[in-house]
């Protein structure tokens, strides 16, 4: 279900009907309209104002969105729900996508929100590890971006079911999970062609990212993960401890 159209198509009937009641309906003499015009007229003008205000926060200022698998433990478990700065990488116009003003590029170690490029339907998150031009080699759990080995330091707080390291991606410090020490998976060579980016879970062995779908243009950025607003996976009780957290 494409939740973007819906609501534009349902905001421009809504303010269609609005518009054409006040310059045209009630510009005409001795017309008082049958039960139905009056009452499409009556739920346009109270739905118009808050389809328009819903259309332009999702569209252009935050978005919600729910993770449904743990490829971003231990930043991002399964069940947060997560609020996604629409306007990072630009403003787009709803359903279409176009790009209608330039406000900022993704950095090294940002987590984002995309399109998946085989079906741009489905939305992914994953953390930036390659800006466009960049060499990146994956081997044995560590990167290699243009010849810069990034160093990876054990958690303080991990443990034998959750081994994290700490990794540095310039100035984004975060925790990424490795949960089987003896190989990693798809080593190998990457570059990054002009106007994508490669992206990669936090949990490294369990990720389906730029290792398997590849780059991603540019064009499928639809914004930076910023915070958690929710946890709640199933009939579980939520996990008040992560409402609120900054996604590092």
């Amino acid at each position: 279900m494409n939740l973007a159209l819906i609501l534009t198509v349902l905001t421009l009937f809504t303010g269609a009907v609005v518009a054409i009641n006040k310059f045209v309906w009630e510009r005409r003499e001795r017309w008082s309209g049958s039960k139905t015009h009056q009452s499409l007229v009556e739920y346009s003008r109270s739905f118009f104002p808050v389809l328009l205000f819903v259309l332009v926060i999702r569209s252009f200022v935050f978005e919600p969105f729910r993770i449904p698998s743990g490829s971003m433990m231990p930043t991002l478990v399964q069940g947060d729900f997560i609020f996604v700065k629409k306007y990072a990488y630009g403003l787009r116009l709803p359903v279409t996508e176009t790009k209608i003003l330039e406000t900022g590029t993704p950095k090294r170690g940002d987590v984002v929100v995309f399109r998946l490029p085989s079906d741009t339907s489905v939305n992914y998150i994953k953390r930036v590890v390659g800006l466009p031009g960049d060499e990146v080699v994956y081997e044995r759990h560590r990167l290699t971006i243009n010849g810069k080995v990034i160093e990876l330091d054990k958690a303080e707080d991990a443990t034998r079911t959750m081994p994290k390291f700490v990794e540095q991606l310039d100035t984004r410090q975060h925790d990424i999970l490795i949960t089987n020490p003896s190989y990693s998976l798809k080593d190998g060579i990457y570059h990054v062609p002009e106007g994508y980016f490669f992206v990669m879970g936090d949990n490294r062995d369990n990720s389906r990212d730029s290792r398997f779908i590849g780059p991603i243009p540019e064009a499928n950025l639809v914004g930076e993960a910023v915070r958690i607003w929710m946890n709640i996976n199933g009939l579980s009780w939520p996990r008040w401890e992560r409402i609120g957290n900054k996604i590092q």
